[in-house]
């Protein structure tokens, strides 16, 4: 809302002073929460609850107060929705729409409402075509506070919706948030969330989703607000069962560490899927055809194979259980059939194991209560805990290790062969081989492949702990045991899975959706595509879209709404001088530099930087004005100004490089320089 008319002029200088004093009241109410929360911690041991219900109120008293504690500063709204007096549900209504519902009165109605609340949908949903009772739709524009304060409000703009107004795009406020140089952490999207991004948000818990985002689409943002919405809709339920956020790597999960936290959602699990695992450090490296073989679906088999090579009443005659005087004895032929029976139940090893013993268990009961009527279950008990039943269990069924199983397979060429038999061919298996045997398990130096097979040996043996919810980021790196491995986590849950197959980097990068989606345990999960892009521009875009052709997916191109932004070429006989000056040019503007090389080239970029005197940092360092990346760590981040340092490098470092040199190119979220000795691979 501008206008150089003096009449409108001086509405809008209105309407900024009723709002800042607005702002004031909800800053002074939020305080007052906040001290609430910390007093009713201090005092919540006198509440009338004991034992295990005065633990659980103390915990959701601490950690509301710990939420509240935490928020960023920052405005504390920034939208609000009037309502048309006709509108059934809110007639006549206005609500302001922030980040955190804030309140002078838990009976009272908010000062503001909670963005994930029903209400607010609207002030994401409504438009001139269908305004769902919105009169009018107002933005709010804020800059640092200059007085000390979190913010100022510096302007507002308002959509009359239902009075004929045509529809378009963003507006000036909503473009200029979603523009705004950054430095640092990821932020949270909460202002600017487009409706097709908040359809994604708000689904049904029950249902996985699969979205298939081009880059600058925000699918990162949407799975980060998806996980909060179900926080809020969900509370209980989700926090007992756990919800759990999935990252490639520590670098972004560093980046995106500040968004649930700003939204009020503090405790979420956030992991790499090596970290979730846990079974100890990588110490080990496989060669390329090794790792190929062990992240191969067909790896499942041949590990189940070799687990349940170990069962078997071979060899192993009739058992004689003592008691007292007495032994009971079951036959050869009895055991054989309860162990293929269990077998055939397809138990997880353990269960399976214990299975066993309690059918031998049942079977001596039932002769015992045919010959003497009812047994008490002491005797029972002490027919469990007889040292020849556990030998006969230890012998057909014996307890194992996943690093048993693994290392014996790997190990062992025999072993392997029965194992993969019709599976894997010679020189596949060849592949697996370990090259100098380690003396045990014991000593064994396990690769990252290695973690996920011992994992899925582990899944076999006994079901892991799940998750009610796993957000799952830049999914389509995952090979198909990896996905194996989420799955057994979420059997009783759901997934939102983020990723785009044009920027799958890994030799077993998801190549089709469906295919990733059968492994990850979610064969009906909806794939959405977000190809709209908000944060990238168009230029950058068509660019990156010129690689599109020569990738072997199948996904649509993206377009940009954003005509900002600036792209550069720059061919030069000396690259690291040109790259020197593309930095200086780019530190003349406001906002992040991200230069982008190579792994092997990395360490000279830094160096020639240095050299002119650039201070530098590494993508671990969050915040920093200049970083240099190695295109290994790249995905997933982004930066205002980015320096894409020698292509042709990029592309010829790895199997999957033009992959990797669509990543590099999509990081730019303002403009993006070129720098290139050597024909450009596009």
């Amino acid at each position: 809302m501008t206008s150089s008319h003096p009449a409108l002029r001086e509405a809008l200088d209105h309407g900024l002073r009723s709002e800042r004093a607005y702002h004031d009241t909800c800053r002074t109410a939020l305080v007052a929460m906040v001290d609430g929360a910390a007093e009713q911690v201090v005092t919540g041991e006198d509440v009338s609850a004991s034992g295990a219900d005065a633990e659980v109120l103390g915990y959701q008293l601490r950690s509301r107060a710990k939420a509240l504690r935490g928020l960023p500063e920052g405005p504390l709204f920034f939208g609000r929705l009037d309502f048309r007096a006709d509108d059934r549900a809110h007639g006549g209504q206005h609500y302001h729409v922030g980040r955190l519902r804030i309140t002078e009165d838990p009976v009272a109605p908010p000062l503001v409402v909670d963005w994930r609340a029903p209400v607010s949908r609207a002030f994401y949903q409504a438009s001139a075509h269908d305004p769902q009772g919105v009169a009018v739709r107002r933005r709010f524009g804020w800059a640092p506070g200059s007085r000390g304060d979190s913010a100022d409000l510096t302007g507002l703009e308002d959509e009359h919706l239902g009075e004929g107004e045509r529809e378009s795009g963003p507006g000036d406020i909503v473009a200029r948030e979603i523009e705004r140089p950054r430095v640092g952490p990821m932020r949270d999207i909460a202002a600017t969330i487009q409706p097709e991004q908040d359809d994604l948000i708000r689904g049904d818990l029950a249902q996985s989703v699969c979205v298939q985002g081009a880059p600058g689409t925000g699918k990162t943002a949407v799975g980060l607000h998806r996980a909060a919405y179900l926080l809020y809709t969900h509370p209980q339920r989700i926090r007992r069962s756990g919800l759990l956020i999935l990252g490639p790597n520590r670098t972004f999960l560093s980046y995106i560490a500040e968004v649930l936290p700003s939204l009020g959602e503090t405790g979420v699990r956030q992991s790499t899927l090596q970290e979730e695992i846990g079974r100890g450090p990588v110490t080990g490296t496989d060669s390329g055809p090794a790792a190929a073989v062990k992240h191969d679906a067909r790896m499942a088999e041949v590990l189940r194979r070799a687990l349940y090579a170990r069962v078997s009443a071979d060899g192993v005659g009739a058992l004689a259980v003592p008691d007292g005087s007495y032994h009971w004895r079951v036959s050869a032929g009895e055991l054989a059939g309860i162990i293929a029976d269990v077998r055939a139940e397809q138990l997880p090893y353990a269960v399976g194991r214990e299975r066993v013993r309690a059918r031998i268990v049942h079977s001596i009961r039932a002769r015992a209560e045919r010959r003497a009527g009812t047994v008490p279950n002491a005797w029972v008990r002490g027919i469990e805990r007889r040292r020849a039943l556990g030998a006969y269990v230890d012998a057909v069924w014996p307890k194992v290790r996943p690093e048993e199983v693994v290392a014996e397979l790997l190990t062992d060429a025999g072993v392997l062969a029965r194992a993969a038999d019709g599976l894997l061919d010679p020189a596949e298996q060849e592949a697996l081989r370990c090259a100098r045997p380690p003396r045990s398990y014991r000593s064994a130096r396990w690769s990252a492949a290695d973690l996920v097979l011992l994992d899925e040996v582990a899944g076999l043996i006994e079901h892991p702990e799940g998750y009610g919810h796993i957000v799952v980021d830049e999914a389509q790196d995952l090979s198909p045991m990896e996905c194996r491995a989420i799955a057994r986590r979420a059997s009783f849950g759901s997934l939102t899975v983020l990723g785009d197959l044009a920027q799958g980097t890994t030799p077993w990068a998801a190549r089709r959706w469906d295919v990733a989606l059968r492994h990850l345990g979610v064969p009906d999960a909806a794939v959405v595509p977000l190809t709209t892009g908000f944060r990238v521009p168009a230029a950058v875009v068509g660019l990156a879209n010129r690689l599109l052709d020569r990738l072997d997916v199948d996904v649509p191109a993206a377009r940009s709404l954003r005509r900002d932004g600036e792209l550069r070429l720059r061919y030069a006989d000396d690259v690291l001088a040109a790259t020197v000056t593309a930095v200086q040019e780019a530190l003349a503007q406001d906002g992040s530099v991200g230069v982008v090389a190579a792994d092997a080239d990395a360490p000279r970029v830094r160096e020639a930087l240095a050299a002119a005197g650039i201070g530098t940092s590494g993508p671990e360092e969050l915040g920093a004005r200049v970083t240099v990346v190695p295109a290994s760590v790249v995905k997933g981040l982004e930066y205002d100004h980015v320096v894409a340092v020698e292509p042709a490098a990029v592309v010829e470092a790895e199997e999957r490089g033009l992959h990797r040199l669509y990543v590099v190119l999509t990081r730019a979220v303002s403009r993006l320089d070129v720098v290139h000795g050597r024909p450009l691979p596009f």
